[in-house]
């Protein structure tokens, strides 16, 4: 059976469906296929622990996106017409030790500065420079992410006319352990910006990472954490409402197994059913590089073997989603209840850095570094009156060491639990009686959930600096674009800027729109 469409998307992912709604808007008949039955990617709220408790089971803070013109000018009116609503906290994160002690990160540097100079008015000072360096690159930065990605040889070149181009190749090559001792005498401050870039998937002694404290604090100060009311997923539903109110569909329990190339040109996709979708004029593809080969025929040994090399991170996530009778206490104060990520602290910088070097081997640390939110603080739509939610995650390596992959069926349980019992040390009330139920999430179930995540990586691949930027996630597929088919355009985690919730389907849809000769800013200004 054959229909035709002018767009095929394959994938429901927030980044396919930013693309495919930007050409909706243009007036193409979109179609979007996705393979589970429920749209997201991970971008994606459900009822996991029973009727009213709304846990988001990926992403559940979005940052980078709040940058993006998709959000920040509101250029599909997901906000002003299609349901999307952010709460901005006004502590983004902090960091409880095991004393009692903790370093918050506030909107108001001030804030901050007061909360570091408790342990260290040098630091605290600092981190005042930390933070004019983080807003001094942030435009750069910012304009650099949601678009199309400049060509690396020129980016270079250009960072290298000027002193502070070049304290940022500098920065850009040097791993967050570099700059934060070269800054840093504290332990206890160390360990909070150490912690601080440490969500993004990596250890802190990860070279080329080094930017990444500058962006989070830029990102932190100028933007915050935007919490979608209603879930993670309000994002999702935004876009579909506004993809179908432009007569675009988006279906699913449809998986694609190949993409049709006809004549050097992407010209639709066949489902596992044996129906072939046809588009006129393009194929949007969240394909993964390492399935690229499989899904795309005929393409040019060399880009498949570089794509099937691409680099995944060494880490992956073990995520407990967890119903509450009451909201959490910890033992360091109702303070913390005002922040929104909350990290469970070590006190030793030692013990974060062999946490780390444990995963580097495959092995499961014998510690934990525990990573929390409660969304339900903020938004009181995700449960019950007087009840709340939690979302609580630790790193753990894909393969687990007792037997592979699919051990972690058997083990995921346990290790929930043994998560559960040292938080104690934090929280007086994470007992037996004030869990209602808890699910888990392996890293066996992050790839299970997606085709973007494998082997549990959330951010499709490793954010190293090979892998960054026109390079991302190769020299031959870093410009959204497939050598040898035209007309096919990826999107997804694994594409510049990297994992996380950036809606970068923008600049997928800003290179759709150039080769279709569609004037992109119309869109955007509609």
């Amino acid at each position: 059976m054959h229909r035709n469409h002018d767009i095929v998307a394959i994938g429901a992912g927030h980044n396919g469906l930013v693309a495919a709604a930007y050409l909706a808007t243009a007036g193409k008949n979109v179609l979007v296929l996705e393979r589970n039955a429920w749209s997201g990617g991970g971008v994606v709220t459900a009822e996991l622990t029973g009727p009213g408790y709304l846990h988001d089971r990926f992403s559940t803070g979005h940052i980078f996106i709040q940058a993006n013109p998709l959000v920040k000018n509101d250029e599909l009116k997901l906000l002003s017409r299609y349901g999307l609503k952010y709460i901005y906290p006004d502590v983004p994160f902090i960091c409880v030790f095991e004393d009692g002690s903790t370093i918050a990160l506030h909107r108001d540097r001030n804030k901050t500065y007061a909360s570091i100079a408790e342990f260290s008015k040098k630091d605290a000072d600092a981190f005042l420079k930390f933070a004019d360096t983080g807003m001094f690159y942030l435009p750069l930065l910012a304009a650099s992410l949601y678009t199309p990605p400049v060509p690396l040889g020129a980016s270079l070149a250009m960072l290298d006319q000027s002193a502070e181009g070049r304290q940022l190749f500098a920065i850009m090559h040097k791993s967050p352990y570099d700059l934060i001792l070269e800054n840093f005498e504290n332990e206890k401050v160390r360990l909070f910006f150490m912690r601080m870039v440490s969500e993004n998937l990596t250890g802190p002694e990860e070279k080329g990472t080094g930017l990444g404290i500058f962006v989070f604090l830029g990102f932190m100060e100028q933007y915050g954490i935007g919490l979608p009311v209603g879930g993670s997923g309000a994002l999702t539903a935004a876009l579909i409402r506004c993809i179908e109110a432009h007569g675009g569909t988006v279906m699913n329990n449809a998986s694609v197994e190949a993409v049709l190339v006809k004549g050097g040109r992407a010209a639709g996709v066949r489902t596992a059913d044996g129906a072939e979708h046809m588009a006129k004029d393009a194929v949007i593809g969240a394909i993964h590089p390492h399935l690229l080969g499989r899904m795309v025929p005929g393409l040019d040994a060399a880009v498949v073997r570089a794509a099937d090399r691409t680099e995944l991170s060494a880490n992956s996530c073990l995520t407990v989603h967890a119903a509450l009778h009451q909201p959490l206490r910890f033992r360091a104060g109702p303070h913390v209840n005002r922040a929104y990520f909350t990290e469970l602290m070590p006190s030793r910088m030692d013990t974060l850095r062999q946490f780390f070097d444990a995963l580097r081997y495959g092995r499961i640390p014998e510690t934990s570094l525990i990573g929390l939110v409660s969304p339900s603080t903020f938004d009181a739509t995700r449960c019950p009156p007087g009840k709340a939610t939690l979302h609580v995650w630790d790193y753990v390596p894909y393969a687990h060491p007792g037997g592979g992959p699919t051990f972690w069926d058997r083990a995921k349980q346990g290790f929930a639990q043994t998560l559960l019992s040292r938080m104690e040390r934090f929280i007086d009330n994470i007992t037996r009686d004030n869990i209602i139920e808890f699910v888990v999430d392996s890293p066996l179930d992050l790839e299970r959930a997606s085709a973007s995540f494998q082997k549990g990586d959330l951010h499709g691949i490793a954010p190293y600096m090979y892998q960054s930027g026109a390079h991302r996630p190769t020299p031959d597929l870093g410009q959204n674009t497939v050598p040898g088919v035209e007309r096919l355009y990826l999107v997804g985690p694994f594409q510049h800027p990297g994992g996380g919730v950036f809606g970068a389907g923008r600049a997928t849809a800003m290179k759709m729109c150039e080769d279709l000769k569609i004037n992109f800013d119309k869109i955007a200004q509609a």
